[in-house]
């Protein structure tokens, strides 16, 4: 008996120490790593998302510490105790009390009540806890959220964060990696519940910030641009957006990027643009009159209703960059690529003689020119300003199939730029073995093939930088958390298109297209603006018995005889009185280089008659006797209203300082209890220069006149910055833009 016993004893001994050793020698680390895993809390720290300047060091995109609101409802003692915290939280966070009710009742260490708190009402969640001793049941962890403090300026190109501070668009989603940072983490010791054990254990990995980038972005330049592209796709009732971009032309760097109507992105999900808007609710009315309530579906929880569809797809539209990710006909701006091919292989020079009858015929296709009539005999000069078809698809004839696509290819644009941005598109077009003579003839003039407005700025850089084709950027810099700059971004040269010579002989000729030509309306006094028009048909997009959609553009570049800086205009299907790119396009690139040109340093050199015609600076008056005031205004070039009877100046309008149209009018008041003498602005659309200069004057008003080509008629007005029957001061400045309204593709 006792021998079993002592058997049984050793048996048990010797099964318990195979099992210790099983436990702790061969399969200890396991173990060790389960227990780990119940006994210690893992919590994330969120790493700061790093800075996003323009490049002089302005904040484009920045983020703050705000806070998520969370429970331990394992903790909660009982009913009552979940009814506090759910009536707290709701009224504090303004969230619906049942819903946080039903989150205290949950078997978790922690539930998110709320995330993205800013620090005010954080504030209230803590005097809440305080007052209510839910320190171990209610906490708050920090974390970070976007802000982007310019609202919509260079959205589409910014894009933004989702809920979980990932990018989700455009600059934050290309460099999501380098922004994020790395996360870190709070290491705690926890009994089963959750709960702080009775010793202390806690370690801490800080977080690393995300790493800041510089773009080459300007925020002016970026302002300029979007302000003078969304007035005309206003003005010219532009119905599928528009888009444009400045660029450095010898680096690639771009300046501005805007498309129109964008979006906020500090609030993303919500349309913004008023007349999308307007068609939604249109949508939504006519859906409630079919259905009876759109607020319902048929379908499980998660299905959208029409209208949910609809307004997903307008947010989705206003995400969208227009200028690298919609491709589109570039017409005769493109003729900048099919001339300068030619002149570089030698099959046209400037003894090159054209006649254009009014048309053309190729493989039994007859191909119009858009004067009637035709332009009869011209030089290549001529082809370019006159903007001729006819003449462009005898040039890409002579050049034939092979030679076309040699340089359509060589000029980047069968292939995506590589700007750093995602979604760019990619072009569609023939390859040379698809390509017959009617192909040819089309895209000769730039129809039947799409390329982005991105492509085509990239190419008209190369015709005019002495023919090198350069890969466009945004990415400035990069810096890490500690301040070292970690990244540099160079000037990156993908090949030569075409010789220096080829490039200066086209600089040339699109100046003269601007100077004498279809782009009169793309005109900066000073500044040698050259370019080139377009107006294509979409064709692709035109249903059967629907009127033809446009494409109004313009590309060009300036200063013509050294090139700095290039920009292009996009307006899709405008619906004004005139819908060509001469007309649409070619003014906003105007009024956005006399903007940025001289921000940007590029010096003026105006002929006699610009310089006669340049506004002056008004001299500051204020304080000196009348006399005197009297003579440093006619010494500017201005004249002078004087009211009032006192010795000296007390006021003045314009002020000092400020710039006025050569012979403006300055008013003077010399009496101190002075009331300002108040005029009422006519309308100055619709009139010539001397009809708009003299109902001005009459007004008591001065004019600050813009788009007119120096020594050129024919110019008429159609835009004024203060509109009329507004009340002013005597004395003000009203700026007009005039434009040529030739019919010129």
């Amino acid at each position: 008996m006792i021998c079993i016993l002592l058997g049984l004893v050793i048996l048990g001994f010797g099964a318990s120490g195979v099992s210790l050793v099983n436990l702790m020698l061969i399969h200890g680390s396991k173990y060790a790593k389960l227990a780990a895993n119940q006994q210690l809390s893992t919590t994330t720290l969120e790493a700061k998302r790093g800075t996003i300047y323009d490049c002089d060091g302005n904040v484009l995109a920045t983020s703050a510490t705000v806070w998520t609101v969370y429970i331990a409802p394992q903790d909660i003692e009982n009913e009552e105790e979940a009814r506090l915290i759910a009536d707290g939280l709701a009224e504090i966070l303004d969230l619906d009390a049942q819903a946080v009710f039903e989150k205290t009742q949950k078997n978790t260490s922690y539930e998110k009540v709320k995330k993205r708190v800013e620090e005010e009402t954080a504030a209230k969640v803590r005097a809440f806890i305080s007052e209510n001793k839910l320190g171990s049941i209610v906490g708050l962890d920090e974390a970070n959220k976007r802000y982007y403090p310019n609202g919509s300026l260079a959205s589409t190109v910014l894009g933004f964060v989702g809920d979980d501070n990932q990018g989700l668009g455009g600059i934050e989603y290309q460099y999501d990696t380098l922004l994020n940072g790395v996360p870190g983490k709070v290491v705690s010791s926890k009994n089963a519940r959750g709960s702080d054990m009775p010793f202390n254990y806690e370690t801490m990995v800080e977080a690393m910030q995300g790493s800041a980038l510089t773009l080459t972005l300007n925020s002016y330049v970026q302002y300029c641009t979007e302000k003078h592209l969304e007035d005309a796709i206003e003005l010219n009732a532009a119905t599928n957006r528009g888009c444009a971009i400045v660029m450095n032309v010898n680096t690639g760097a771009i300046l501005a990027m805007a498309t129109k109507p964008d979006f906020d992105p500090n609030e993303p999900f919500t349309v913004t643009d008023p007349y999308t808007l307007s068609l939604l609710e249109q949508f939504k009315d006519q859906q409630n009159e079919s259905t009876g309530d759109s607020s319902e579906s048929d379908d499980a929880d998660d299905a959208q209703t029409p209208y949910e569809k609809a307004y997903q797809q307008a947010m989705n539209e206003q995400w969208r960059n227009k200028a690298i990710s919609d491709v589109y006909d570039p017409g005769s701006v493109f003729k900048t690529v099919t001339g300068s091919s030619a002149i570089e292989e030698g099959v046209v020079t400037e003894q090159s003689s054209f006649y254009c009858p009014g048309y053309i015929v190729i493989a039994g296709t007859r191909y119009k020119c858009h004067k009637a009539g035709g332009h009869g005999q011209q030089n290549l000069v001529n082809i370019f300003e006159n903007s001729c078809n006819p003449a462009f698809i005898e040039i890409g004839q002579r050049l034939g199939v092979q030679k076309f696509y040699q340089y359509f290819k060589a000029y980047g644009l069968t292939e995506k730029t590589g700007v750093d941005l995602p979604g760019e598109a990619a072009s569609i077009y023939y390859t040379a073995d698809r390509m017959g003579p009617v192909e040819l003839a089309s895209e000769s003039f730039g129809q039947t093939f799409q390329i982005t407005p991105m492509q085509m700025i990239t190419a008209v850089c190369a015709v005019c930088n002495g023919g090198y084709l350069v890969r466009p950027h945004l990415l400035k810099q990069v810096t890490d958390a500690a301040g070292n700059i970690t990244q540099t971004e160079e000037t990156s040269i993908v090949r030569q298109v075409i010789s220096q010579e080829t490039s200066k002989q086209m600089c040339t000729y699109l100046r003269s297209v601007v100077e004498n030509g279809s782009g009169k309306n793309a005109y900066v006094a000073g500044y040698r603006m050259a370019g080139k028009t377009g107006t294509s048909q979409k064709i692709s997009s035109v249903s059967e018995g629907e009127r033809m959609k446009y494409i109004a553009s313009f590309c060009g570049f300036a200063p013509a005889d050294s090139p700095e800086y290039a920009v292009i205009v996009m307006i899709d299907e405008p619906h004004g009185a005139n819908i060509y790119g001469s007309a649409v396009a070619a003014p906003v690139a105007s009024a956005i280089m006399k903007d940025v040109l001289p921000y940007l340093g590029v010096e003026a050199v105006y002929t006699d008659e610009e310089f006669a015609n340049i506004n002056t600076t008004v001299p500051a008056v204020e304080g000196k006797s009348v006399s005197e005031a009297e003579a440093a205004v006619t010494e500017a070039g201005l004249s002078c209203r004087v009211i009032g009877d006192g010795e000296n100046v007390v006021a003045q309008n314009p002020m000092g300082g400020s710039t006025s149209p050569t012979n403006g009018t300055i008013v003077l008041y010399t009496t101190e209890d002075y009331e300002p003498e108040k005029v009422t602005v006519p309308d100055l659309t619709n009139l010539g220069v001397s009809g708009v200069v003299s109902t001005a004057a009459a007004a008591g008003i001065n004019v600050d006149i813009s788009g007119v080509v120096s020594g050129s008629s024919g110019a008429v007005s159609y835009t004024q910055d203060v509109p009329a029957e507004t009340q002013v001061d005597r004395g003000t400045v009203v700026k007009v833009s005039f434009r040529y309204s030739d019919s010129v593709e």
